[in-house]
């Protein structure tokens, strides 16, 4: 692959172009987006001229540009997330239809969480959290779930730091982050009490894969207040089987033991399930 210069391939730097929108940022002129990718406006200005002759990049009216077209022709293509995406979706949208706060679906991205699906009210409590948005692992409780179940390799690798503070109750250290990590485990959900803004609190739970992998989190954003997470959490882990049951029978690994879970929750996923149908249909 050719290499400029500095010894960065020309992908790298085309890429280094479009990192720089983001869901807050998603118009910028020529002279945001070379300085956010850290070019020069002459190199800034053939790039994106490539970008846009190509359809990865759109420019507008007002000389500012945005993320073209074909970008979304090529993610709609993968099977990866967005097919997680769309079967996750009604069971979102069941329990958002109980929570009446933010209901979002998230996957591990480096240190980050990706935040692939999210359903919210206009009056709910505040969230940091947008669809294509990314917030630290280790500040969410999306994040805590993931990293829970993720290789010792990437967890000692968020261990190392830095970590990010938003509020004093955000995780800080790596004892602090892996004793975290075992409460999940033992829990089989997280809690994040005003990690990211005070009044807020994030419950997740795992959905996994057809292999039973844990592949994302289902969590939801709530007002932080002294009740017990228990109900939320049994809800969410309702709608998770739910979506790892329809995940796995998508690819035909369906089992009851896949499921794991007993009878009285079984029935209660069949409730969400209704009400994941009622969202499908219509």
């Amino acid at each position: 692959m050719a290499r400029g210069s500095a010894g960065v391939s020309a992908l790298a730097r085309h890429l280094r172009v479009l990192d720089a929108f983001d869901p807050l940022r998603p118009f910028l002129t020529l002279t945001e987006i070379a300085r956010a990718a850290g070019l020069s406006a002459s190199t800034a200005h053939r790039l994106v001229s490539e970008l846009t002759a190509h359809g990865l990049l759109e420019r507008l009216p007002d000389r500012t540009y945005r993320l073209g077209v074909r970008l979304w022709e090529y993610a709609s293509r993968t099977p990866g997330a967005v097919g997680l995406r769309e079967v996750a979706r009604p069971w979102l949208e069941a329990v958002h239809r109980r929570v009446r706060q933010h209901t979002q679906l998230g996957v591990l991205q480096g240190g980050d969480v990706l935040f692939i699906e999210r359903v919210s009210y206009p009056d709910a409590v505040v969230n940091a959290t947008l669809i294509g948005g990314r917030i630290p692992a280790h500040a969410s409780s999306a994040g805590l779930v993931l990293l829970a179940y993720a290789d010792a390799e990437r967890v000692a690798a968020i261990a190392r730091g830095p970590f990010r503070r938003y509020t004093p109750h955000t995780i800080s250290g790596p004892a602090q982050l892996r004793a975290e990590l075992d409460r999940v485990r033992r829990w089989g959900f997280a809690v994040a009490d005003g990690h990211i803004h005070v009044e807020s609190r994030g419950i997740a739970v795992p959905v996994r894969g057809a292999g039973g992998e844990v592949i994302a989190a289902l969590g939801v954003v709530v007002p932080n207040d002294d009740s017990s997470p228990r109900p939320i959490a049994d809800l969410l882990t309702a709608a998770a089987v739910g979506a790892s049951r329809d995940l796995a029978r998508a690819s035909g690994h369906a089992t009851p033991e896949a499921l794991g879970v007993s009878q009285r929750s079984l029935a209660f996923i069949a409730e969400l399930e209704r009400e994941a149908a009622a969202v499908r249909e219509g």
